[in-house]
């Protein structure tokens, strides 16, 4: 029996590590071509260009908004044009999945520079593909993970909590997908089964989640940086990162994709698809009532969404949910690592009993306690 783990060569986390920027690209060589989204083009160009200093030659392009193999392709024309060691994604999910793939199409290493902690996304030899207008079309694996993984938890703490929560919500299912790939003796995203290592981690980043979650949202919201937040970032980005990658997705990310299909989610972020992903496996799986409770509880104390009025689908019909279902259950997804019996129907009746659970749980919190 053969298992492996895939690791990216190097992780940096701490309040003003942009500072070291220049000293980490220097160990590949002296020119950088640097994927930039918005943000980081308008309020980090400064930090940037100071950590960098005379160390490495940089050239920016900012980054269009949708990692799609249109813009993969302009970029890597921009690239080409400069010569680079390595290319640099500062951003966002879609921006380092985009530098990523822009890095493999030029057969060149990546470092990637995350402004939020709102995925899994920065340590993995994976991007996500997506169409032009947003809807999911594939997963790129890469041949090898990044090469540098550079996290300024002081960047993290300035940007809106919602993307914190986010990446808890994205961070939630590691455990759970994990934990159905090794009972199910599923393949990883090497596509072969994972180490102790990996399946032991996934438990690390949801212990961590909740024990820290609650106090790490409060410290984002004052754009403060402080233990309980570097516990949070940490495991938003590599306790979830290695889980998810070398132990292993089923259900809560297949859902997620089947999410993207219909238009009206596309105002929600990843993360919070993925809780509801990661609710519907939890109804899926027949796991315990306690176990079920306790998760609904952390959504619900942290801001996740936990009903599908929360990601837009208020209004869903049983025909929209069944179009959700039947992608998340496409040939080849993630699902099929389920050790239970899968089919779209019993997806939208999961979804159903998600959004159902949701309502009830919102409803009973508005009654007043009753007078003693």
């Amino acid at each position: 029996m053969l298992t492996t783990a895939i690791f990216p060569g190097r992780y940096v986390q701490g309040d003003g590590a942009l500072s070291v920027l220049g000293e980490e690209l220097a160990r590949f060589g002296e020119r950088a071509f640097a994927i930039l989204d918005p943000f980081a083009m308008a309020s980090l160009r400064e930090e940037i260009e100071a950590g960098i200093g005379t160390r490495v030659r940089l050239a920016a392009e900012r980054f269009a908004g949708e990692c799609s193999d249109e813009e993969i392709a302009r970029l890597a024309d921009e690239a080409r044009a400069v010569t680079p060691n390595i290319i640099v994604g500062i951003g966002g999910g879609k921006t380092l999945d985009t530098a990523k793939a822009v890095a493999h199409t030029l057969r060149l290493p990546v470092a990637i520079v995350p402004t939020i902690a709102s995925t899994d996304a920065p340590c993995s030899a994976l991007s996500v593909i997506y169409t032009p207008d947003g809807a999911f079309k594939r997963y790129l694996c890469l041949p090898r993970n990044p090469e540098l993984v550079l996290v300024d938890t002081g960047v993290i703490a300035r940007a809106p909590v919602r993307f914190l929560v986010a990446g808890m919500g994205d961070a939630l299912s590691t455990w759970f997908e994990a934990e159905d790939c090794r009972v199910k003796r599923g393949a990883n995203m090497t596509g072969r089964l994972g180490p102790m290592t990996a399946y032991a981690l996934a438990r690390l980043c949801y212990d961590t989640l909740l024990k820290y979650g609650v106090l790490a949202k409060a410290a984002c919201s004052r754009n403060v940086v402080t233990p309980a937040l570097e516990h949070i970032v940490e495991a938003n980005t590599l306790l979830s990162g290695l889980g998810f990658e070398s132990g292993g997705l089923s259900a809560a990310h297949a859902i997620h994709n089947g999410l993207t299909v219909l238009h009206e989610t596309h105002a929600s972020w990843h993360g919070e698809k993925v809780a509801i992903g990661t609710l519907a496996l939890l109804m899926l799986a027949d796991r315990s009532p306690a176990l079920i409770d306790e998760v609904f509880g952390f959504c619900e104390s942290v801001g996740l969404p936990t009903t599908l009025a929360q990601i837009g689908l208020g209004d869903a019909d049983e025909t929209a949910l069944m179009r959700v279902a039947e992608r998340a259950c496409a040939e080849g997804e993630t699902i099929w690592n389920m050790p239970h019996e899968v089919s779209p129907r019993r997806v939208v009746a999961a979804l159903r009993a998600v959004d159902e659970e949701g309502r009830r749980r919102a409803q009973t919190a508005q009654v007043p306690a009753a007078a003693e």
